[in-house]
């Protein structure tokens, strides 16, 4: 009898820690979103148009008892706002990543990375002065 009791205490914790943390990521999702398009200044019906969604659905993941988007609607979401699932998800930024870079740049970064660093610095000091211009 004590051995059941002690299974299901220990079964009853681990639901109630599963249930906390998707109610923390569901409330990190969506005030993280809600922070994010406030931030830029955006209006839902932007957002949601340029998602691929109708506004209501975008409402939905707003809503005070959001769900979470599936991963390929959050994905949608992220990129029209320029921000990382995970951040949306989390609220921290993660390092930049040279997928995120058009083919042409990753090229030249991978090409970049092989040169000495005598010529690293002369390719920074051209695209320095490049970009002031």
């Amino acid at each position: 009898m004590i051995y059941f009791f002690i299974i299901c205490h220990i079964y009853k914790n681990s639901i109630y820690k599963t249930i906390n943390l998707l109610k923390v990521n569901i409330m990190g999702f969506k005030e993280n979103l809600r922070e994010e398009i406030k931030y830029q200044g955006l209006m839902l019906k932007e957002v949601a148009l340029a998602a691929g969604l109708n506004q209501s659905s975008l409402n939905n993941y707003l809503r005070e008892n959001a769900s979470i988007p599936s991963a390929d609607i959050a994905v949608r979401i992220a990129k029209v706002l320029g921000v990382s699932v995970e951040y949306l998800v989390t609220g921290e930024k993660s390092p930049p990543c040279f997928s995120n870079y058009p083919a042409e740049i990753r090229t030249m970064a991978e090409k970049i990375s092989k040169m000495s660093i005598r010529d690293r610095r002369h390719v920074s000091a051209l695209v320095n002065a490049i970009a002031e211009e």
